[in-house]
């Protein structure tokens, strides 16, 4: 089970990332040109919505069968075991907040500049927040 979740929440990354890209670039090419929020804006933001928590589901049950996460006096001061317990799932926790709000505030704004720079900041700060999180793990993205 745990070899089946570990690579399903490595694969989905790449959807993950790839949705945040994409809703990044053009909820600023939205707000830049002044373009109306369409209907493909709307679904780039869905998706990108619908893997963040499916990868969300996959990492929590991965959280709890992972060797390498270990809840005891030894957890903060070794550093693999403290950030895949604490700093991994802090910082991807913040991001699929941000996702989320973005999301769903965004849908009750009634004017399009408004939507895209919402989606825009609230995307963009998750991406950093993501890349970060993977930084500090030593780890690279590809």
């Amino acid at each position: 089970m745990y070899e089946f979740l570990l690579k399903a929440h490595s694969g989905l990354r790449y959807l993950v990332l790839l949705g945040l890209v994409v809703v990044v670039i053009k909820s600023l090419m939205g707000m830049l040109n002044k373009q109306p929020y369409s209907s493909l804006d709307n679904k780039l933001g869905l998706f990108t919505f619908i893997f963040t928590h499916t990868q969300l589901l996959l990492g929590l049950l991965l959280y709890f069968v992972s060797p390498f996460v270990q809840f005891g006096g030894a957890t903060m001061s070794d550093k693999t075991t403290r950030y895949w317990t604490v700093e991994h799932i802090t910082g991807m926790l913040v991001a699929v907040v941000l996702i989320t709000l973005a999301r769903a505030t965004s849908k009750r704004m009634p004017i399009d500049a408004d939507k895209h720079k919402r989606m825009f900041i609230f995307n963009f700060v998750a991406l950093v927040v993501i890349i970060a999180v993977i930084a500090i793990s030593g780890r690279k993205i590809v």
